[in-house]
């Protein structure tokens, strides 16, 4: 496992707005065009460059051209929305090992248990856990882990996931027909494995596996995606091109 420390630096991102500037921007040309208060409030050029590390490694890198196609198509059309908010969230999660790591043992745990809160002292807990396997941890101090520990569950938070400020609870959010079928498209862009029920990011649609399966078998997802389900078997095969998915499921 990879691990660095962006986890810390997006935790304390304040300005998300941020990332779609640096969809197109990069700190040469935002000198050239007036400078960084032109785009954001943030002070210095040195924090900037910092969270722009941070955001094109965690939210503007893409595990292929589909995974990429179906990002783009919504973040160019949306400002920072709740739409936006899930694709940054899948997206950073398959970039940042940590996170997912994070996500699998400690959010989605609780998230499927019915749990209505999740501690700093779990997510501490975790990562030292890690620390014994991981030389790319080996290095970080006491202060470093809690303090990564806090800036995941707030960056959590800023994904729509949890709310609350010391004691954060976790939210259950229930996707709309259109970010169910983006979900899809982006599970079948990233899942290298043939049966989907394998998928070790089935989790991420926020439905127990069984009540995914339900509500893909709805016919009015048909339109979108012929699925094989056998029982123990998933497979589904796009019917619209990834670039133009959300434009089309957000006009039928």
């Amino acid at each position: 496992m990879h691990v660095n420390s962006d986890i810390n630096v997006l935790g304390s991102l304040p300005d998300w707005n941020l990332i779609q500037v640096f969809l197109s921007e990069d700190m040469i040309s935002i000198k050239e065009k007036g400078g960084i208060h032109t785009y954001t409030a943030i002070k210095t050029d040195k924090s900037v460059m910092r969270f722009e590390k941070a955001i094109k490694a965690t939210f503007l890198s893409f595990k292929n051209s589909n995974s990429e196609s179906i990002f783009l198509s919504v973040i160019k059309a949306n400002a920072i929305s709740n739409e936006v908010l899930f694709l940054l969230f899948w997206n950073a999660s398959v970039n940042n090992e940590l996170l997912n790591y994070l996500n699998s043992k400690v959010f989605f745990p609780a998230f499927y248990s019915g749990r209505v809160s999740i501690k700093n002292d779990e997510v501490v807990a975790c990562i030292k856990d890690l620390k014994e396997t991981q030389d790319d941890l080996k290095k970080w101090s006491e202060i470093t882990i809690t303090t990564t520990a806090s800036k995941y569950l707030t960056l959590l938070k800023k994904f729509g996931l949890m709310e609350g400020s010391v004691n954060k609870s976790i939210i259950h959010p229930n996707l709309s027909d259109t970010m169910f079928v983006l979900f899809v498209y982006w599970l079948t862009a990233i899942s290298e494995k043939p049966n989907l029920l394998n998928s070790e990011w089935l989790k991420y649609s926020f439905n127990e596996k069984q009540t995914f399966i339900e509500r893909l078998l709805q016919k009015k997802f048909s339109k979108y995606f012929n699925v094989v389900y056998t029982g123990d078997k998933l497979s589904i095969e796009p019917i619209i091109t990834y670039d133009s998915i959300y434009e089309y499921s957000n006009k039928s």
